[in-house]
């Protein structure tokens, strides 16, 4: 071994050791930066044209754009907080009201006209009434469960407040300083990066284009998804359709319940206060139209957009959401991609075979 190839060995030995030991220490702060970096790839643009209206005062500029950022996320997630505390009590009320006015003794009817299982249930609601205060005591003790548990899920949200603003803090900062010197820093690492210039290239492409179809598939989707279920609340003379409709669209990204959080209750609301054919309406719009958008509608923007094949990436979304959280709907679909990408490049490279240009390559 010579003596340039010693000093190379030991130079990458202790270069991969640095790496390893500072990934250790970034571990922690892991998902507020990607986070970081998806908000500031996304909201660049902006950052960019801000500086030219502030004559290149790029600090000034990141500073506006990261308290922008903050407002539009303290302040709706506080006024949800204070929303659903003061929802859960009344909802308590409002069953203890259903109770005293004779709810009890009209469910069994209501139960009846139900065109599925109605009378099973109905007989199951009067064996349940051969002991006396059974339902006013289960009904009383399941709002009084449903109001403690909203509520205690605000409490252990506030007093685990310091791991969120740590979280939310650390991504703040990151965001600030992407913004700052994000451009120089990208530069710094496409220049490190031993590939060819095309290759490197076809990478970054790829990212921007699976980032921006997978946001664009999010928001999107839980648009339509929130108009459709607000169309129907406002149809079925629901109470608050504005709010209704804007909560449908914050649960619609989320992975488990999503936009079922706010219909399904609506649904429930509609079949006490009757007549229950608004509440089968409800629930045939929200769960043959809405929730079935998500599945056509996202698949087939994501899909679109990201050049990633359907079945490719249900299964890293899924997969993604399991491993990372809500984090994975992103990092989901842009590993896939980016294995799509380095097979086009080992192919190019190994077999001599161009990759197939798509389309949004070509026009």
């Amino acid at each position: 071994m010579t003596r340039q190839q010693l000093f190379s060995l030991t130079f990458f030995a202790v270069l991969v050791l640095l790496l390893f030991q500072i990934g250790l220490m970034f571990r922690p702060f892991l998902f507020p930066i990607l986070w970081a970096i998806i908000l500031a790839h996304l909201t660049f643009p902006i950052h960019a044209r801000l500086s030219r209206w502030l004559d290149g005062r790029e600090t000034l500029s990141a500073a506006l754009l990261t308290f922008a950022i903050i407002a539009l996320v303290i302040v709706p997630l506080l006024l949800l907080g204070v929303m659903l505390v003061k929802e859960a009590r009344g909802a308590e009320q409002a069953v203890r009201g259903w109770i005293v006015s004779g709810g009890i003794e009209r469910l069994p009817d209501q139960l009846a006209r139900l065109p599925i299982g109605g009378e099973l249930l109905r007989d199951a609601i009067r064996q349940a009434e051969t002991k006396p205060g059974n339902l006013e005591s289960f009904f009383l003790s399941s709002a009084r469960t449903v109001s403690e548990f909203l509520v205690n899920e605000v409490s252990d949200l506030i007093r685990n407040v310091f791991l969120f603003v740590a979280d939310f803090l650390v991504m703040v900062v990151t965001l600030f300083f992407f913004f700052k010197d994000g451009r120089r820093w990208l530069n710094s690492a496409y220049e490190l990066i031993p590939l060819d210039t095309a290759h490197k290239e076809k990478i970054f492409r790829r990212l921007d284009q699976t980032v921006r179809a997978v946001v664009k598939g999010v928001l999107v989707t839980a648009v339509a998804q929130g108009l459709l279920a607000g169309a129907a609340y406002w149809a079925l003379d629901v109470p608050f359709p504005v709010v209704l409709t804007a909560l449908t669209m914050l649960l619609a990204p989320l992975p488990f319940g999503g936009t079922a959080l706010a219909w399904v209750p609506v649904a429930l609301y509609l079949f006490w206060v009757g007549p229950v054919g608004k509440a089968l309406v409800m629930l045939a719009w929200g769960a043959g139209v809405v929730t079935m958008v998500d599945n056509i509608l996202k698949p087939v923007l994501i899909g679109q957009g990201a050049q990633i094949p359907v079945f490719l990436l249900m299964f890293s979304v899924l997969g993604g959401l399991a491993l990372y959280g809500v984090i994975g709907l992103f990092l989901g679909p842009i590993l896939a991609g980016l294995l799509i990408t380095a097979l086009q490049i080992y192919r190019e490279e190994y077999y001599g075979q161009a990759a197939p240009v798509s389309e949004s390559e070509t026009g």
